[in-house]
């Protein structure tokens, strides 16, 4: 067996099984059951990155919204003319609304927690998270498509072991009934 690699954020390669009989270290059923636990340890990692797939995904788009409104309070501050709009209060309520030049955005982080910041600073803290949580998907992506092809890899090993387990059965002598 060769030595274990590893993606970049340490997700282990499942071995694969070329010689069945030399992977095998005691029983059968002992190896059975130590490549199903490997097999059920991948798909739990996959399962937390699909939470996670779920989060990021759902949070990018709030914020590029709210860099795009930043940005676009800059352009009107620059103008000097306030800014007449209609904003969400409720899915399916809205009001009418003069927003004059202001030199700060309140910004709101979750948990309860809502912090006013400069315009200029609002908009470099929500760009630098906007590229953050892209390249964490992008990354989440990526070892989704690894644990993919390792569970796929466990699956062809208990295959193999299962396959080779019943051609040994087929080829040991049955006994005689009298």
């Amino acid at each position: 067996m060769s030595e274990l690699l590893s993606n970049p954020r340490g997700i282990p390669q499942a071995p694969f099984v070329e010689k069945v009989e030399a992977y095998i270290s005691g029983s059968v059923e002992a190896t059975m059951a130590k490549l199903d636990e490997m097999t059920k340890k991948y798909k739990f990692m996959e399962q937390n990155l699909r939470q996670r797939h779920a989060s990021l995904s759902s949070k990018i788009p709030e914020i590029r919204t709210t860099l795009q409104t930043v940005r676009m309070l800059i352009a009107q501050n620059e103008s000097g003319e306030p800014l007449e709009t209609n904003f969400e209060l409720n899915d399916t309520l809205f009001a009418k609304a003069v927003v004059e030049a202001t030199p700060t955005v309140n910004i709101w982080l979750g948990a309860n927690v809502m912090l006013e910041y400069p315009i200029a600073e609002a908009e470099e803290l929500l760009a630098t998270k906007l590229a953050q949580a892209t390249t964490s998907l992008q990354q989440v992506d990526e070892d989704l498509e690894f644990l993919r092809e390792q569970i796929t890899t466990m699956e062809v090993n208990v295959a193999r072991v299962y396959n080779w387990d019943v051609q040994q059965r087929k080829k040991a002598p049955k006994p005689v009934a009298a």
